[in-house]
């Protein structure tokens, strides 16, 4: 089978299948072989591992997935892709081609079914509309997941490895952070895609924790106090939670605990770490 990085490649496929892209998928298929490269590099994929891979699209990354990994399970939710993945993965038989939304996927089954007792590779190309609903989504599932390698808008990326005090930072860094360490790997510009999207791109790898950098009696009420304390991030972090319905604290609870962590009364959540947000959620407690 001819390789899927050369676009002229990609083509044939597109018009043999008469296929057309469908923008509630977000499909944006990689036409470069050198960002392919980058990827598995990046992701570090070897003869040992399984690799989970969300949105396959014509199977372009797949095919480098196949020859690189043990096995690889490809979850594509658009059924006009699966006849097409047949024919582009016929010669491998390290893959099996799943159609599902991987949204509505028991992923710590999968995993345990798939790989028991080992974690799995996670690589991605992903739909930027979509991004952040699915990676948390695999971080609480709480499936084995070593590590998650993937394309993304490149002001997501920036997002999720931004640190306290630059405007990038937010309820996303926090909760990637809180998860995995985040690496931005490579920057990827808009003519490495069929068709080209209007946004730069970029490849992170998220290595999982183990056990989260921050002990936190309550994840639920830290996640809470996190997106109160962004939601209006012009308010400071005592108005911002005192505004938030989901949140219990008087005002004055909330300036007694920020008093004892010897924070002021009108700092705003943008200059919190995380470690400070789980003293904060413990202190509430």
């Amino acid at each position: 089978m001819a390789t899927l990085g050369n676009p002229s490649n990609t083509i044939a496929v597109l018009q043999k299948y008469k296929f057309n892209f469908q923008k509630k998928f977000g499909q944006n298929f990689l036409i470069d072989t050198r960002v392919l490269d980058k990827i598995i590099s990046a992701a570090d994929i070897t003869k040992e591992d399984f690799v989970l891979e969300i949105g396959p699209g014509i199977g372009t990354m797949t095919q480098y997935l196949c020859e690189h990994a043990k096995r690889v399970a490809a979850v594509e939710i658009d059924k006009n892709l699966i006849p097409i993945l047949e024919d582009t993965l016929s010669s491998y038989n390290n893959v099996e081609i799943i159609h599902q939304d991987i949204l509505k996927m028991d992923m710590e089954r999968f995993v345990q079914e798939q790989n028991p007792g080992n974690p799995i590779k996670v690589v991605a190309n992903l739909p930027y509309y979509i991004t952040t609903p699915i990676i948390m989504g695999l971080f609480e599932s709480h499936a084995d997941i070593h590590s998650i390698t993937i394309m993304v808008q490149k002001e997501v990326a920036q997002r999720m490895q931004a640190v306290p005090g630059t405007k990038d930072y937010g309820a996303l860094s926090l909760a990637v952070q809180y998860y995995a360490k985040p690496e931005i790997v490579a920057n990827v510009p808009p003519n490495c895609f069929m068709p080209r999207p209007n946004v730069g791109s970029a490849v992170i790898r998220l290595i999982k924790y183990q056990e989260p950098p921050v002990s936190v009696n309550d994840e639920g009420q830290l996640f809470a106090l996190i997106r109160a304390s962004f939601n209006q991030r012009r308010k400071t972090l005592v108005n911002g939670l005192n505004n938030a319905s989901n949140i219990s604290y008087g005002k004055d609870e909330i300036v007694r605990a920020l008093e004892e962590m010897g924070l002021p009364a009108n700092v705003r959540g943008e200059a919190l770490t995380l470690e400070q947000f789980a003293q904060l959620s413990n202190q509430l407690r």
